[in-house]
């Protein structure tokens, strides 16, 4: 049975030194440009001697013109090489892994970033009116963004990282190729599963020939959209198993979009189809493990689960038991920057759940409230918490620990905008 200290070898031929992987959070402290910064090696250095064996960055973008949000780093013929290159000397100081996570939002794209973003279909991301109508992508163009995922790719083995993760999870464009509710395509990209899959096997295979057989690559794929009628659990089985003939290293195993926040662990009182746990099942502490059995008979590469993992006595029956190879935490290590290795060392059981006190109120902004889009500002506002975190570790400051909801959140808006203005005129300078 292994320790949570223990070393993995990967398909690849790779080994990763223990069984935590620090899982992406987006970081948004790109320049105007999409170019990494002195904060990203700060941030990455500080987790590396936190302990984690792989650390996965945020989100980085494949297309300039398509964010996840303003602040994100851009590889699309802007330069940077030189500060990717910093970022990864400094995110595997300590002997990890660093893999950059690779992504495009698809329809997932703001309006402070372009009022028409892309996607399999024009099916609109309704939330708060923050999203514009999208365009359904060609069949020409689907191809050239396939291109995009193998550039970026090259890119980080070219810089110094030594692996890569393939975003397929969150509702993000490859999640929106998977899900039925998103795809409504009739052509060879959309209708059945197979076709459904087609964009994402294309990208691991276009992945694999950038990087060749002996770097790792990385899958992180829903559990389900935990919607009714969207990408299920018996559709993620069959990916896995497809991905698994691919090659992939290692598949980690999320859920959600941002229509069902499971991603936050706001949807653990549900099934994969939305309808209602029994209390038993619903309280359960990692809120995907519960998934996990499926997928593992279906493949055999290594599996890792983030979401909701925060007592090591858990962590360390789950690998016990075989249900994963590797711990996915993500959150606690914005309040903790070195809980992994006191978890390895054994001289902390339980990580920090500041989580649950992030609340803006209660009544009609509690967990109760009938509006949705609105309660959903809860959320926003936990988010936003930890984006303050990153921040702080990022500038080598103590971990803000007495930071309120609502400061968080206006921080964070305030910011967010900010930053979005500036993006749009380095974009307008750039066209």
């Amino acid at each position: 049975m292994p320790n949570l200290g223990d070393s993995l070898e990967l398909p690849c031929g790779v080994t990763i030194p223990n069984r935590f992987l620090k899982s992406a959070m987006t970081e948004g402290l790109a320049t105007p440009e999409g170019n990494a910064t002195e904060r990203h090696a700060n941030l990455y250095r500080n987790w590396s001697e936190g302990g984690a064996g792989v650390l996965l960055t945020g989100n980085v973008m494949v297309d300039h013109r398509y964010l996840e949000r303003p602040g994100n780093v851009i590889i699309d013929n802007n330069g940077g090489e030189e500060d990717l290159k910093a970022w990864a000397k400094a995110g595997t100081a300590a002997g990890n892994h660093l893999w950059m996570q690779i992504s495009h939002p698809g329809r997932q794209c703001a309006r402070i970033v372009t009022n028409q973003p892309v996607s399999p279909s024009d099916v609109q991301l309704s939330l708060l009116a923050n999203f514009g109508k999208p365009r359904p992508l060609t069949a020409g163009e689907i191809p050239r963004v396939i291109e995009r995922y193998a550039h970026v790719a090259a890119k980080a083995q070219e810089c110094g990282f030594t692996g890569v993760q393939v975003h397929a999870a969150h509702g993000y464009l490859i999640s929106q190729f998977l899900s039925p509710l998103t795809n409504q395509r009739t052509d060879k990209w959309g209708g059945s599963l197979e076709n459904r899959a087609r964009f994402l096997l294309e990208v691991v295979r276009a992945v694999r020939a950038a990087v060749g057989p002996k770097f790792p690559v990385a899958v992180k794929l829903n559990s389900s959209d935990f919607q009714k009628g969207g990408f299920s659990l018996e559709e993620s089985q069959q990916v896995a198993a497809w991905l698994d003939e691919e090659g992939v290293d290692l598949l980690e195993l999320s859920g959600g979009t941002y229509e069902r926040r499971a991603l936050f662990g706001e949807e653990k009182d549900t099934d994969t189809n939305g309808e209602k746990l029994r209390e038993s099942t619903a309280k359960r502490e990692a809120f995907f493990l519960q998934y996990t059995g499926a997928i593992r008979s279906a493949c055999k590469m290594p599996i890792a689960v983030t979401g909701g993992f925060r007592s090591r006595e858990l962590m360390k029956k789950t690998l016990d038991s075989g249900e994963v190879d590797v711990i996915g935490v993500a959150r606690p290590l914005c309040a903790q920057p070195d809980a992994v290795a006191r978890l390895i060392e054994g001289n902390l059981d339980r990580v920090s759940e500041v989580e649950h006190d992030l609340r803006l109120g209660n009544g009609w902004l509690g967990p109760n409230s009938r509006f949705d889009s609105i309660k959903g500002l809860n959320a926003q506002a936990a988010v936003a918490w930890f984006y303050r975190q990153i921040i702080a570790i990022s500038e080598n400051k103590p971990v803000r620990e007495n930071l309120g909801a609502w400061r968080a959140l206006w921080e964070h808006m305030r910011d967010e905008y900010r930053i979005g203005f500036k993006y749009r005129k380095a974009r307008k300078q750039r066209a």
